[in-house]
């Protein structure tokens, strides 16, 4: 009976692989990607530690500052359970003292703090009957969970006649403002107490350390921090606007001071990304990251889940001071082997490790680069949805516009910025390029060659702007080269084609034609390095480019 009880438990699917994600934004790690990660953290300890396991160690304690699913904390606990067996033979003895002395975890809403119980516990309260953790007193053990409010900042004012006396008063406009912590908008965030308010307490203090030593005593100090973070919220911004956060419980956790952190997050990090520059700057030049595995094809490492750019994981360790190992990963399998580097060698985190000696060929010509001719948004003071007239008729001086999937026109005093680059030959690049297929292999749109007599809302770039339309089409036919748009890969992580991808693109003048070949022979290209390329970047058709809308730019 036993046996049958035994097999059957076999064939029965881990619970934590079937539940649906929340949304995008609040992503369940998987069982097996958990474990991947839980690997990691277990070589570098090992490597650390004269081959120690830290599954065998009993004074080891880990937090998950962010649980839901409770993924984590179960997989390390099953470990230790394995490894304590011989220091702590009995089982419930050893399981007893994991829960209580060694695993922690805040969930980030009530309905995960209870998933995460269960998951962890055996049981929807800790201290319940069916737990499996004996000592625990309190209904939520060690995985604590309370509603938190934001902290409303920067509202807007007004004056308004005094209800009761002579004279004027000036008064906040509530909903107007945003919270101090994590920028979430007081319009889509000032809820009531029946809805969540996704005021996660971990990033909604300004001392996380007496936070933490409230919450589990001042004594315990985490050796590990690991976990999936809340990726993003919305910003208030236009349609589906939003803006990451995942950044801020990575520094929060930091602030901890752990030996190991090991967090996945999206990769969006690595090149762009809304409000991520200090973040980037500090994670690049941050000489205890140890390692980073990176997922860039859609879909992958979170099935069904979709995240442009990709998710990576990376292990930081307190006491290492060196180059990070990088590590590709593409259709489960390592791309080539992995490399040691310095992430600071750039600006951004070039994401391929092949792509590094051909990047260096490049700037080691210390050549000008294309970006300081590419315009920022609103090349023409227009923006996105910008009408115009659907004909010239009527018009005293009508300019012709380029807009979302049409064209219109506009009179040209009414056009407010940049009103010089009219009369002249333009090259124009969409914002947004890109799909929402798994792997990405343009990356730039088709230039368009704009006449004088042209201009353009934000839904376009100026990408350069011309006297001659002979120089307008070298320069679109530079653009249009694979070798380019490879360089503006290593800065796209998504759709968003902003003036900051052409930041490796040099700008080597139009004194005539430029092609792939003539572009390889010229930065000394090796046959690997050509075939790198052009695996990554499929050729443009002939056909001339197309009106394009804007859906999906990210900032």
């Amino acid at each position: 009976m036993s046996q049958a009880s035994f097999s059957l438990r076999g064939r029965n699917p881990d619970v934590l692989t079937c539940i649906a994600n929340l949304s995008n934004d609040e992503v369940f790690t998987p069982p097996e990607f958990a474990n991947r990660m839980l690997d990691t953290l277990e070589t570098a300890w090992a490597e650390t530690n004269g081959g120690a396991s830290i599954w065998a160690d009993p004074t080891v304690t880990f937090l998950d500052p962010f649980t839901k699913s409770g993924v984590f904390l179960r997989e390390i606990t099953s470990r230790l359970t394995d490894g304590l067996a011989t220091t702590i033979p009995d089982l419930m003895d050893r399981v007893d003292h994991i829960l209580t002395k060694q695993v922690f975890g805040i969930g980030i809403t009530q309905l995960t703090a209870m998933l995460a119980r269960r998951s962890l516990y055996c049981s929807k309260w800790a201290n319940g009957k069916h737990s499996i953790a004996k000592s625990l007193t309190t209904e939520d053990g060690n995985i604590w969970f309370e509603r938190t409010e934001h902290t409303w900042v920067g509202r807007k004012k007004e004056k308004q006649v005094h209800p009761t006396e002579l004279g004027e008063i000036t008064v906040e406009i509530v909903g107007t403002g945003r919270c101090k912590y994590c920028g979430a908008n007081e319009a889509g965030y000032a809820r009531g107490d029946d809805l969540e308010s996704h005021a996660y307490a971990f990033i909604h203090t300004d001392d996380v350390k007496t936070l933490v030593a409230d919450l589990f005593g001042a004594d315990v100090h985490f050796d590990v921090i690991i976990g999936n973070p809340p990726y993003q919220l919305s910003d208030g911004g236009f349609g589906t606007s939003a803006a990451p956060i995942y950044q801020l419980f990575v520094e929060k956790a930091l602030d901890l001071d752990p030996r190991y952190a090991v967090f996945v997050t999206p990769s969006r990090w690595f090149a762009g990304g809304k409000g991520l520059d200090e973040y980037r700057e500090r994670m690049l030049g941050d000489h205890r990251m140890r390692s980073i595995v990176d997922y860039p094809k859609l879909y992958e490492a979170f099935p069904g889940v979709k995240i442009r750019g990709g998710i990576s994981y990376f292990l930081w360790e307190r006491d290492y001071d060196g180059p990070c190992t990088v590590q590709t990963m593409w259709d489960g399998q390592p791309v080539g082997a992995p490399a040691e580097r310095y992430l600071d060698a750039f600006d951004v985190l070039v994401r391929w490790n092949q792509a590094v000696p051909i990047l260096e060929k490049v700037l080691a010509k210390k050549e000008p680069t294309t970006d300081s001719r590419v315009s920022s948004r609103k090349p023409f003071g227009l923006v996105g949805n910008f009408k115009g007239k659907a004909s010239g008729a009527g018009l005293k001086s009508p300019v012709q516009l380029y807009a979302n999937q049409r064209t219109a026109f506009i009179e040209r005093a009414e056009i407010p910025a940049n009103a010089a680059w009219v009369d002249e030959w333009k090259v124009l690049m969409t914002r947004a390029q890109g799909t929402s297929a798994a792997i990405e292999t343009k990356f730039l749109s088709k230039p368009i060659v704009a006449p004088p007599g042209t201009a353009c809302t934000e839904t376009y770039l100026v990408a350069g702007h011309f006297k001659s339309e002979a120089d307008a089409n070298r320069y679109a036919g530079y653009l249009r080269t694979r070798f380019v748009r490879f360089l503006v890969s290593l800065r796209k992580p998504t759709q968003d084609a902003s003036k900051s991808v052409y930041g490796f693109v040099p700008d080597i003048g139009l004194a005539g034609d430029w092609t792939d070949a003539k572009l390889y022979e010229r930065y000394g290209l090796t046959p690997g390095e050509i075939a790198f390329i052009e695996s990554q970047v499929a050729e443009h058709d002939d056909k001339a480019a197309d009106l394009v809308d804007d859906e999906g730019a990210d900032d």
